[in-house]
């Protein structure tokens, strides 16, 4: 398919101002990319409560979980780099993680959220970085690796990012600015600078409600002692939005939550992907590498979520049984939703990439109405 711009514009700009009429929307961007090249970009709305800062073309505003697609990016980059294949396995290079059951865990059920490390048992705060990997060393599975996956919410981003330490000797927010932000000029953070936190939008908390679907695991997660809540709240600390607006907690390289920037260079990123891993007359990635990415390697129901869910290497896809497409309308199309609303999502089949970004968050950790009707709409050519 091919999109154009002016009936692209006619199909979102209605949906896209409706966000904010009916849904509730404080401030937002979109942007679609085709071919390595933007097609339609709006933004919208303001970054603060009071309504007088408006959102313009160059407001940063903070991603969540959809930062774990650019960690993922780094990481299959520095195995591509080093020749690493994914099938070997993580004590390989990083032998402290190999013991207490998970000395047979591969790079590739780790980048798929099977390796049973999404809860902690020791309770450590998520600021202190080398107490975090030490208890991901020690820790025993949450289930036996490789016969289950579950979302790996909070420790996703220390297992990739140490990773990419002891690999290329670099930590992933500066490999992150090195390798893409900078050669592709995105405006995309992992540990935001000091001067940059003018242009962003402040989060806010999701307004009390009914818990959206799937309604047992939004329950479980708001409650102590469960499975889902341990899993959320490990490794523990900035629970609390507010914590996230405080530059010093933005300054933090958190792979898992961290990341912060516009629409355009979410999608510009995952446009590069869209685009066989090839952008402005560079090769960011091998055929191999991008098959690693748009390759399900499990998909069924989701120990955390309790719903079917897929990965990738490193990347969220629709499962087979999702009754709604979340990444578009390809089985090649991956990609990653942010709590609240954000999200994400390269489709290499028609070379579409797409993103949302806002502030004022839905109680969701997946995608919700506000980016799914107009992703619908992308697809939805006359």
């Amino acid at each position: 398919m091919q999109l154009n711009a002016d009936e692209l514009r006619g199909r979102l700009a209605p949906l896209f101002q409706e966000n904010f009429e009916k849904f509730g929307e404080l401030g937002a961007a979109i942007s679609v990319w085709q071919n390595g090249k933007p097609v339609l970009d709006l933004h919208g709305g303001f970054r603060d409560a009071r309504r007088e800062q408006p959102w313009t073309k160059d407001t940063l505003v903070l991603i969540w979980s959809a930062t774990k697609g650019l960690g993922s990016a780094c990481l299959l980059h520095v195995l591509q780099e080093h020749k690493i294949d994914i099938e070997q396995r993580v004590g390989e290079f990083w032998p402290e993680f190999a013991q207490a059951g998970k000395e047979k865990i591969t790079l590739a059920q780790l980048l798929s959220h099977q390796a049973g490390l999404a809860a902690l048992d020791r309770k450590i705060d998520i600021l202190d970085y080398e107490n975090v990997i030490d208890a991901l060393e020690t820790q025993e599975p949450n289930w036996p690796p490789g016969t289950a996956h579950g979302y790996h919410a909070r420790t996703f981003g220390f297992l990739l990012d140490e990773l990419v330490r002891r690999i290329s000797g670099t930590r992933i927010a500066e490999y992150w600015r090195k390798v893409f932000a900078e050669p592709l000029g995105l405006d995309l953070w992992i540990g935001l600078p000091e001067k940059e936190n003018a242009r962003v939008a402040t989060m806010y908390a999701p307004k009390v409600g009914k818990p959206p679907e799937p309604k047992q695991f939004y329950i479980d997660v708001a409650t102590r002692g469960t499975f889902a809540h341990k899993v959320f709240s490990s490794p523990r600390g900035l629970n609390a939005v507010s914590e996230m607006n405080k530059p010093q907690i933005r300054a933090q390289s958190l792979v898992s939550l961290g990341g912060i920037g516009s629409a355009n260079s979410l999608a510009k990123c995952y446009a590069m992907l869209a685009n066989g891993g090839q952008m402005e007359d560079r090769s960011f990635f091998s055929e191999q590498t991008m098959r690693w990415m748009t390759t399900g390697l499990t998909d069924g129901l989701d120990r955390v979520f309790q719903i079917p869910t897929a990965f990738s290497a490193g990347f969220m896809k629709d499962s087979k049984s999702s009754e709604r497409k979340r990444f578009g309308r390809s089985s090649s199309a991956f990609g990653h939703p942010g709590a609240g609303g954000s999200n994400g999502f390269a489709d290499p089949e028609n070379r579409i990439a797409f993103a949302y970004v806002m502030n004022q968050m839905e109680l969701s950790v997946l995608p919700n109405e506000k980016s799914l009707r107009l992703i619908d709409a992308v697809y939805d050519a006359p």
